[in-house]
């Protein structure tokens, strides 16, 4: 794929896996949109990137400022050509223990979220028969385990949602859709856990295998770069060294 003067937008941009796809792409002469919560983060982020980019303040859980902030990208650039979800929340907790918040949290950041950037570039990308929208979803979402119902649930969401976008969207709009699905990564992530008894349950200790942000960057450069004629539906990472 030529990405020259291609228009990307990246939520969750300011840290983690949203962070390096960013970075790789402007690499690659896309002209990126960094969105999320922290302006100055992205700022900072912006100022290091070697190709045109701008930075969004966007919360995904608050349709207003998805919107507003669509607005402001749609006010400078004439196309959107990438839409890449990568904002997400993970307070993993047992349900026994009854974390509401966080639990509807996780679907209004996870799922809500997703949804809320997909409304926003459908317009462009239907009046351009064209696009590419990839989902950052998670291995979580199909190998479930005790303490992570609710974020397996949210990434299953998106997995599916994928899957009926695709179907969807591909034959009558050349919109290509993907789930690239990691295993562990090492971001902060896992910050956002209150559980104490999970946490005294879990062992997230330093030598546990895992994938490095750049390395899910890389994933979705290989989605990205395949022909017109190519949808990559599915993508499944996992550290190397871990089952």
């Amino acid at each position: 794929m030529e990405f020259e003067n291609k228009v990307a937008v990246i939520t969750g941009a300011s840290s983690g896996i949203g962070k390096a796809i960013a970075t790789t792409l402007s690499e690659n002469e896309c002209k990126v949109i960094l969105a999320s919560r922290s302006i100055e983060k992205l700022k900072n982020i912006q100022a290091k990137l070697p190709h045109e980019s701008m930075a969004v303040e966007m919360d995904v859980s608050d349709s207003q400022s998805v919107s507003q902030g669509f607005k402001k990208i749609k006010d400078k650039y004439s196309r959107i050509d990438i839409l890449v979800n990568a904002a997400g929340v993970m307070p993993l907790s047992y349900m026994k223990n009854r974390h509401l918040e966080e639990w509807l949290q996780t679907i209004d950041v996870n799922v809500k979220g997703v949804l809320r950037c997909i409304y926003e570039v459908l317009p462009e990308m239907k009046r351009q028969k064209s696009g590419h929208i990839v989902n950052i979803t998670s291995v979580d979402g199909k190998e479930l385990y005790p303490g992570g119902a609710i974020y397996g649930a949210s990434k299953a969401a998106l997995i599916a949602l994928s899957r009926a976008m695709r179907m969807e969207l591909s034959p009558e709009f050349n919109i290509r859709v993907a789930s690239i699905e990691p295993g562990t990564v090492a971001t902060n992530l896992r910050d956002d856990i209150t559980d104490k008894e999970l946490l005294e349950d879990k062992d997230y200790g330093g030598d546990e295998a895992k994938l490095q942000p750049e390395d899910i960057a890389q994933a979705v450069l290989y989605v990205l770069n395949q022909p017109v004629t190519v949808n990559v539906n599915e993508l499944l990472i996992k550290p190397t060294g871990k089952a």
